[in-house]
């Protein structure tokens, strides 16, 4: 058994923004519990993070069942040690109209993409909270606090995501644990969901721009493994959205009526044909990236920022502070400047000897 110092859990790291992050945490040495359905997926990332500096254990899982996230954990614990980090991040969808959603599909989506994080986090606690140490990743979206047309139920499970974890973190900070928990609100990424999500639609889906590649995204989870942050937002448009939805709910409402359509939606019509992963794993290696690099963004000054904004705030409160003692310096220099250019004024005197009044009889 080989221990290292960082052991992690992803799920969903077969394919799209799971492996992106598995990739970025092995190129740190990290040892690495590769979950999801898909064995083929999963053996080609255990490749590529053995190839990049760090270890990787293949079990295939199906998050939305509980007993085998539990033996998954155990598995890794077994070859690794024990888990520092767990990253929640297995999803799945289906692009409909609620009118034309089957009650089993909502109830896929909402197993997989909710109680799999809820499945997850408990296992993780279980082992964390006795060694009262340890960090939960809860990879969430600008959707859990706006919910759009054609995506209700996943909209749904990421809203239910938002909620559960903020119960979990006032109660470990009830119980003054020293185990942590992050929500990372991701934007649009082209990831493989485009290409194997049930779509009950006539065209294609796609995501709304602006689209960033998984990278962007996966450098913000394995930055939340290092900083004790409550909260990071990616990309300018997961902030818009956020703060849109607290400003003018009602406008974004006929807003999304109206483009929120044919923005998810390419002119390419549905492959009927085409597999999709709802109920179980499509064959193959999918990789990261979805069909869409050509209008995705490789980097987010947006994430810089906020990644750094505690460099920021120092480099600011540094300008501030040497701004104002420029200031005291020219003051204290004019002060100067004028007392030198005042007459001397002359005491009078009577006789000779200095007198504060004159009498006159």
């Amino acid at each position: 058994m080989v221990r290292t110092k960082e052991v992690v859990v992803i799920t969903g790291a077969s394919a799209g923004h799971g492996r992106a992050v598995a990739r970025r945490f092995a190129r740190r040495g990290a040892s690495i519990g590769l979950l999801a359905r898909g064995r083929d997926g999963l053996e080609a990332a255990q490749r590529e993070v053995e190839s990049l500096g760090g270890r990787a254990l293949v079990v295939p899982t199906d998050v939305s069942d509980a007993e085998q996230v539990e033996a998954a954990a155990r598995a890794v614990e077994s070859e690794f040690g024990p888990i520092t980090v767990w990253v929640n991040n297995a999803m799945t969808s289906v692009f409909s109209p609620v009118k034309r959603l089957r009650p089993e599909e909502i109830s896929r989506v909402t197993e997989v993409t909710y109680l799999g994080y809820v499945y997850g986090t408990m296992v993780a606690l279980k082992r964390m909270l006795p060694r009262d140490n340890g960090i939960i990743i809860q990879v969430g979206s600008a959707l859990a606090y706006r919910g759009i047309p054609l995506q209700a139920a996943y909209c749904g499970a990421k809203h239910a995501i938002q909620g559960f974890t903020e119960s979990l973190r006032a109660e470990l900070l009830h119980d003054k644990s020293r185990v942590r928990v992050t929500l990372v609100q991701m934007p649009a990424m082209n990831t493989t969901q485009f290409s194997w999500s049930r779509n009950n639609m006539r065209h294609n889906p796609q995501p709304v721009p602006p689209v960033y590649e998984p990278e962007v995204g996966a450098k913000a989870v394995v930055w939340a493994a290092d900083h004790n942050r409550r909260e990071i937002e990616v990309g300018s448009s997961t902030v818009t959205a956020i703060l849109a939805n607290k400003i003018a709910p009602a406008l974004l409402d006929h807003y999304l009526a109206r483009f929120g359509y044919s923005s998810q939606q390419t002119s390419e019509p549905v492959d009927r044909s085409r597999p999709d992963n709802l109920w179980k794993a499509v064959p193959g290696d999918h990789g990261v990236h979805g069909p869409f690099s050509n209008r995705s963004a490789r980097r987010s000054p947006q994430v810089w920022t906020t990644l750094h904004r505690g460099t920021l705030a120092a480099a600011g409160l540094g300008l501030v502070l040497i701004g104002l003692s420029a200031e005291v310096l020219r003051r204290r220099a004019a002060h100067k400047d004028q007392s030198l250019a005042l007459p001397r004024m002359r005491t009078p005197t009577l006789g000779g000897a200095p007198t504060s009044r004159l009498q006159t009889g």
